[in-house]
């Protein structure tokens, strides 16, 4: 699949509309309204004719009213969707009990070797301990599944817990039990028609985040004969529930909420969402608010970060009841190597390896050599003017231009390969693509250096060389340029992204061939993006889960986030796409040790309830907050941000500011635990008490943390962390400090 498409978060709203006879424009709004006093709705027909009433009678009295009124929502929001003019919407505003109405936005989507380099192995260690997520119900909301891949085989599973309320939507045979429910929520998508549709994945997206989330064992898989191995997700033994809510490039709102209010109600014990806008305040992010609902159910959710780094401020899905995913490598790349005329050799990447491609030197150039850049970008239509028949034809990576496109349109006007370079922001980072033509995709400094060789001589020459899958890159994970950054917009007071995982060129299950052999069952492919990274935590969520059942979404959240790695195989400092020490806003709280995560020692937990003082102290209204909370609520007690028990700190610092954390001991009775500093520079850090004891499991401890400022530093931003070390466990919490 093409890179650009891997920006699922771009941020677009496009309401679904249609025209009335009467010529007034049908849009989709999401309508929040009271929850009515004094009634309680225990069945969905009693919440349906309580919406019914906000609309008006003309439209309650017409054979279209099914067509109108999309959703009535159970779960995740007191409210409904529906497809209503200007007009109506005006006369719901006058309705009692009326809370607010906005139109939906649009979301968008934004592996053989990935368990081994988190270190799951299938005889030993954490997964032997967690049973492979054994009884756990995944609910991944994406573009469907391809319910006959090997990967979502019902052998050897044992059948959906007795909770389980789902239905599948496929022919009977079609489920088993990995594949316990199958839905599709389309109502939204295709409101002119309002038909049926399955939840196959015609995309492909929904199938590989499944598969990486809880796909089964699949031995000799493969992408193009490369990556060669087992594939298996993260939770081999979890179920999967399937809901499909995005179709094409779009995932309509109210159709998302739609599948999340179904995923409540069906008895999910893990929610992974891949899909993503624009960041805005809580109470607008609808699915900020279906999350908290979810998560009040002690259903932990996972969502993907999104795909517009390395500019800062870029973070989505920030609520801090969320597991926000930032994007890194593993130690494997599928290496394609550019060796010019001169002999230098530079490394990159594609997964299309071909076997007949000539080793002899090729003429070399530059798309952009006639100064235009859409020619550089090689852009459809733009390289007329550029001599490439035969050659190897170098071209920059970006200018909104899909990565495969750029082969077909170098493909099309004759040229013989492609050589991709980055442009600086993107730095070291390169993904392996199935390109449809021989192709490398090298660094900025590969592709600065390959220019200043063109410019160098009057006959430039290449090729490339075909190496195969490499493995064991010491720098590894390095985090993706793509992977956004923080700090969030929405709460600056919490620290996001929450942690990185495996989110570049990631083996999973896959609809189609890509060989065009039809006849193959073994269909996979290689994916980057966070969508990726997002169901790796997901299926570790689910391992966490099985293996401490009693654990609430918080306590999973924060045994992830304490026991997170800083350092690389090397033992270095883990880095960016600049190969410098990347920063908390693109790491969070490090990058995911599911082994450490199953063993944290101490927890920082947080209940539903307790969010709501910190909702009301980012200054929302009693409304506002009541919304998200899905009740009546009065903000008697506010509090800042920091003083969420969080498992990081982000600190806007003046002179000084004091917080109060409370942990948990889920560890050792007789515990023991000392608090070693590393201060960001420009702050003193003073902790009191600066030793805890657990006696008990179980049993609760607070301390203070005084954050002062000690001299001007020439940053505006400084990082540091606090960690709590006894003689079997450190727990980490990653410090921000921003300087006011």
């Amino acid at each position: 699949m093409a890179f650009p498409h891997l920006f699922y978060a771009i941020i677009t709203v496009f309401p679904i509309f249609s025209i009335l006879a009467h010529g007034s424009e049908l849009k989709t709004y999401i309508v929040h309204v009271k929850r009515p006093e004094g009634r309680i709705h225990t069945q969905s027909d009693d919440t349906k004719s309580y919406h019914k009433s906000f609309l008006p009678v003309r439209m309650t009295n017409s054979s279209s009213e099914h067509e109108r009124l999309l959703y009535s929502y159970q779960n995740v929001i007191s409210g409904f969707s529906a497809r209503l003019t200007a007009e109506e919407v005006d006369s719901i505003k006058e309705k009692d009990g009326f809370i607010s109405v906005l139109p939906e936005r649009m979301y968008h989507p934004l592996t053989t070797h990935s368990p081994n380099f988190l270190g799951l192995y299938q005889e030993m260690g954490f997964w032997k301990q967690s049973n492979f997520g054994k009884g756990v119900v995944i609910g991944v909301l994406d573009t469907g599944i391809f319910p006959s891949h090997p990967s979502f085989s019902g052998e050897g599973m044992p059948p959906p817990p007795a909770k389980w309320k789902g239905k599948c939507e496929f022919k009977a045979t079609e489920c088993n039990n990995k594949l316990i429910g199958a839905r599709s929520f389309n109502l939204a998508a295709n409101a002119s028609t309002i038909e049926a549709e399955p939840p196959i994945d015609d995309d492909g997206h929904g199938t590989h985040t499944a598969s990486t989330a809880a796909g089964g064992f699949v031995q000799n898989a493969s992408v193009l004969g490369n990556a060669y191995g087992t594939a298996v997700g993260m939770a081999p033994l979890a179920h999967l529930a399937i809901y499909k809510v995005c179709f094409g490039p779009d995932c309509p709102e109210s159709d998302v909420l739609g599948g999340l209010d179904a995923a409540i109600e069906d008895g999910v014990d893990v929610l992974s969402l891949s899909l993503g806008n624009e960041s805005t305040p809580f109470y607008k992010d609808n699915i900020a608010i279906g999350s908290f609902a979810a998560v009040g159910k002690g259903i932990f959710v996972s969502c993907a970060g999104g795909n517009s780094g390395p500019s800062e401020q870029t973070i989505l899905n920030e609520a801090p009841w969320i597991l926000t995913v930032g994007a890194s490598t593993i130690d494997r790349s599928i290496r394609a190597t550019a060796k010019l005329g001169d002999g230098q050799e530079f490394d990159g990447e594609s997964v299309f390896q071909p076997k007949d491609f000539p080793p002899q030197l090729l003429p070399l150039v530059y798309a952009g050599s006639n100064g235009k850049q859409d020619s550089a970008f090689c852009a459809n239509g733009f390289l007329g003017g550029v001599d490439v028949k035969g050659k190897v034809v170098l071209c920059d990576r970006g200018g909104g231009i899909a990565i495969l496109d750029k082969g077909r349109e170098v493909k099309n006007a004759g040229g013989a390969a492609m050589i991709l370079a980055n442009q600086q922001p993107d730095g070291f980072s390169t993904i392996a693509e199935d390109h449809v033509l021989p192709a490398t995709h090298v660094s900025y400094t590969a592709g600065l250096n390959i220019k200043a060789y063109i410019n160098s001589t009057t006959s430039p020459m290449a090729t490339i060389l075909f190496k195969g899958t490499v493995i064991g890159d010491p720098l590894s994970p390095i985090v993706a340029s793509f992977s956004s950054r923080g700090p969030s917009l929405a709460t600056p007071g919490i620290l996001k992204p929450d942690i990185t995982g495996p989110g570049v060129s990631i083996l999973a299950a896959w609809p189609f061939p890509l060989d065009g052999n039809t006849n193959s069952k073994l269909k996979f492919n290689i994916e980057s993006g966070t969508s990726i990274s997002c169901p790796h935590l997901s299926g570790i969520a689910a391992l966490l889960k099985s293996a401490h059942p009693s654990w609430s979404p918080a306590a999973i959240k924060s045994a992830i986030m304490t026991t997170a790695d800083l350092e690389n195989v090397k033992g270095t400092a883990i880095v960016d796409q600049t190969l410098t020490p990347a920063n908390v806003f693109a790491i969070g709280a490090g990058h995911i040790n599911p082994s450490k995560a199953n063993d944290p020692g101490l927890i920082y937990d947080i209940a539903i309830d307790d969010y709501i003082p910190y909702l009301c102290g980012l200054g929302y209204t009693d409304e506002q907050v009541g919304i998200i909370a899905h009740k009546s609520v009065h903000c008697m007690t506010k509090i800042l941000e920091g003083q969420l028990d969080y498992p990081t700190f982000s600190v806007s610092l003046g002179p000084s500011q004091t917080f109060t954390r409370t942990v948990t001991n889920v560890g050792e009775p007789g515990s023991s635990y000392t608090v070693k500093i590393v201060p960001p520079p420009g702050v003193s850090i003073t902790v009191k008490p600066d030793n805890l004891y657990f006696a008990n499991v179980n049993q609760k401890a607070s301390y203070s943390v005084t954050f002062s400022r000690t001299s001007n530093v020439a940053n505006t931003f400084s990082q540091g962390y606090l960690q709590w070390v006894s003689t079997k466990h450190a727990v980490m919490s990653v410090i921000s400090v921003k300087f006011v």
